[in-house]
């Protein structure tokens, strides 16, 4: 698989991060065809969080790949931590201190290669957050750090305290949720497409080395459903198709393949434990649309050009 530098740190990563939020749907040995075929495929970058599956993933996880020191030299593991299910958000030092200490008990590892936090925090004191990285960092429990779902202003709030740079923001992305791609076409227009939803995330996260990591990028809505041979979306689905028959691909790899398409070189994390619609993912990074087709699709969805 094609790697990429992963923002401003010096991990080279594939192109493509597998997310684990469903495995704990999975019986052990469908979770260890699903981690094996991820690794054969080249796909060695994991995406977890403290919270899918209260925990058990990682468990899973690190049961299915029957994780030892050999294995974890191979891997790249991200995790997130911060978010209190159904109560708060916690980005306090104790929190994320002992978030990461369960992370990488349930892991069995010594180390996560990247920690993000998960959801914007409106108690957030920088200087603990700081302490908290200097704290992980200095005892080798993480090595680089990152945010998700977090604004421009969000992030330059963290920096002033920070000696760590922020190398990912994970954020929703797909053909049908792209707003962060839709307001920097109608720039100083009068319809909806104008509206700046997010502080210019995508163009500030270029300018500052962020990697920016699309979540959910076969989604409508908020964890609607998705697009893909949805009845709902036929314009959309019928141009994909003929896209996707040209390449001699599936609906799922161009999907993938219109976000690398992005000059922005986005890593989207899967979130699909079939085994064949992963490796549908994967052929994605192999894909390069032309500009023309990223448009046509792009238009398919619905969005409009002024």
């Amino acid at each position: 698989m094609k790697t990429m530098k992963l923002g401003s740190s010096n991990l080279q990563v594939p192109v493509i991060a597998v997310g684990c939020m469903r495995i704990k749907n999975l019986t052990k040995p469908h979770a260890e065809r699903f981690i094996k075929t991820a690794l054969d495929e080249g796909a060695n970058f994991f995406d977890h969080a403290d919270i899918y599956g209260g925990g058990t993933c990682e468990e899973i996880f690190a049961e299915a790949i029957n994780m030892n020191s050999s294995i974890r030299e191979k891997i790249i593991l991200q995790s997130k931590c911060g978010i209190v299910p159904g109560r708060m958000f916690d980005f306090s030092k104790e929190h994320i201190l002992e978030s990461v200490d369960g992370s990488l008990k349930r892991l069995k590892t010594d180390y996560l290669d990247i920690l993000l936090l998960h959801r914007p925090d409106s108690l957030v004191e920088p200087e603990e957050v700081a302490e908290a990285f200097d704290r992980l960092q200095s005892s080798g429990k993480v090595r680089n750090f990152g945010v998700s779902n977090h604004n421009p202003m969000q992030i330059q709030l963290l920096k002033k305290s920070l000696k760590q740079p922020l190398v990912a923001n994970q954020l929703q992305l797909s053909i049908t949720n792209a707003t962060m791609i839709s307001y920097g076409i109608h720039v100083n227009m009068l319809d909806e497409s104008a509206v700046d939803r997010d502080g210019g995330v995508l163009d500030f996260c270029r300018i500052n080395d962020i990697t920016i990591q699309p979540w959910s990028p076969f989604q409508y809505g908020f964890f609607e459903g998705v697009f893909l041979d949805n009845d709902k979306f036929p314009e959309l689905n019928a141009k994909i198709n003929e896209i996707a028959a040209k390449y001699e691909v599936t609906n799922t790899t161009i999907a993938i393949s219109w976000i690398l398409r992005h000059p922005a070189h986005m890593q989207p994390v899967t979130g699909t434990v079939n085994v064949n619609r992963l490796k549908d993912c994967i052929k994605a990074a192999d894909i390069c649309l032309t500009r023309e087709e990223w448009y046509e699709i792009y238009r398919a969805a619905g969005n409009k050009l002024p």
